[in-house]
């Protein structure tokens, strides 16, 4: 594990030496909730993280309704594949789903709620034990074109936000990560996004 992602899970988690993290995504069918839990997995795992996972959750999975993922970082090898249910941190790409979804229920006190919206934090009536950081992916994406199948993709913008807000991962590796997952030019328009996110993100 890096030097740098050490420092911030130690000042997250009291010191201590093995360290869990688990992230939860949601999303609607076609916002590529599921391969955001990947690419996440896979930035972590080149920063420096000994074990990570991820999975999607099991069910219908059509174009629109609500889906989940998940994504496990550890310091040690993971043999835990279930869903994550109590995660240290929610991923919501389309803020509608904190009601329809209730996309914030089970997040630890204290863990992180990362939201796609153009609202204020404080009009998201979110629990005020929980930190919450809100970023306009849409907006961004929009702005670049970042399209898929014709509908506007946030997820890969959103990985640019967790970054900012969790320090679980650098954007660089955010960037490696993207670098082995797409090819120019749509490459060039996944990093812009996420380097945007990250830079506007509220916390």
């Amino acid at each position: 594990m890096t030097s740098t992602t050490a420092r911030h899970l130690a000042a997250d988690t009291g010191g201590r030496a093995d360290v869990l993290c688990e992230v939860r995504w949601h999303g609607r069918g076609g916002q590529g909730a599921i391969s955001s839990a990947a690419i996440l997995a896979l930035a972590a795992y080149r920063g420096g993280w000994q074990g990570v996972t991820s999975a999607p959750s099991f069910g219908a999975e059509r174009r629109g309704s609500p889906v989940t993922a998940s994504t496990r970082l550890s310091s040690a090898p993971i043999r835990i594949f279930s869903q994550v249910v109590c995660p240290d941190i929610a991923v919501v790409l389309d803020d509608t789903l904190l009601d329809v979804a209730q996309a914030a229920v089970g997040v630890k006190p204290g863990g992180w709620l990362v939201v796609n919206t153009r609202q204020a934090a404080a009009a998201l009536g979110i629990d005020g034990t929980l930190r919450v950081a809100t970023v306009d992916a849409t907006g961004i994406a929009l702005a670049h074109g970042l399209f898929a199948a014709g509908s506007v993709m946030v997820n890969t913008t959103m990985l640019g936000a967790v970054a900012r807000a969790a320090s679980i991962v650098s954007m660089a590796h955010i960037e490696t990560a993207l670098a082995e997952k797409f090819v120019p030019p749509t490459l060039e328009k996944n990093i812009a996004c996420a380097r945007l996110a990250y830079e506007s993100t509220r916390l």
